[in-house]
């Protein structure tokens, strides 16, 4: 695990995601949002994935939340970009106050709103510090990685810490090619996260 650096680049997003995918586990439910619902479906394609876009900004958090709680037995992922979370600080503090350990948090970091034009998040002007933020609302585990190899290196011990967790990668912009790309219908995901999930 790296300190917390002013790192001018960071790393690969689609590799940093790749990385993610390979330690997944066969029951764990992954909640993504924005540009990581472009990139993550086209990696792969599992019934326990909600890829959620359209959406409000921010959504990934509680949604993933609310799939938490109602699966206390599985690991959730809610990946979610920086600008996204920005406008949905609160979420933090929400996941803390309902008490998960099964819940894991990983924001993109790469300074800008990705989706609507690339345009750049207040934060990117100033010294925000992801994993203090979370701590500051309680999280008991929260790490930041600015390099692809430690976060090769290091993924499997951050997410086998004591949950809530949350793991700040500092990436690069998304490729283009993986923006164009379009998620999959949301019907048909609920439909198949149902069925995965037995739920009637």
């Amino acid at each position: 695990m790296m300190p917390a650096t002013n790192s001018p680049r960071g790393m690969p997003v689609v590799a940093a995601l790749r990385a993610l995918i390979d330690l997944r586990t066969d029951d764990s439910i992954v909640v993504t949002n924005q540009a990581s619902a472009r990139i993550w479906p086209k990696l792969e394609r599992r019934p326990l994935d909600l890829h959620y876009n359209p959406s409000t900004m921010g959504g990934a958090v509680p949604l993933a939340l609310g799939l938490a709680l109602a699966q206390p037995g599985r690991q959730v992922v809610a990946i979610s970009g920086d600008g996204a979370l920005l406008m949905s600080l609160g979420s933090l503090v929400t996941v803390v106050g309902a008490g998960v350990s099964n819940l894991t948090i990983v924001v993109l970091d790469n300074g800008m709103y990705e989706v609507t034009g690339g345009q750049k998040t207040a934060a990117s002007q100033a010294p925000l510090d992801w994993p203090a933020l979370a701590r500051a609302a309680g999280f008991p585990s929260a790490v930041r990685f600015d390099e692809l190899s430690a976060w090769q290196a290091g993924a499997a011990t951050a997410l086998t810490m004591p949950g809530p967790q949350f793991i700040s990668l500092v990436v690069q912009p998304t490729p283009a090619e993986f923006l164009r790309f379009p998620t999959p219908p949301i019907g048909e995901q609920v439909e198949q996260l149902r069925r995965a999930l037995a739920v009637d």
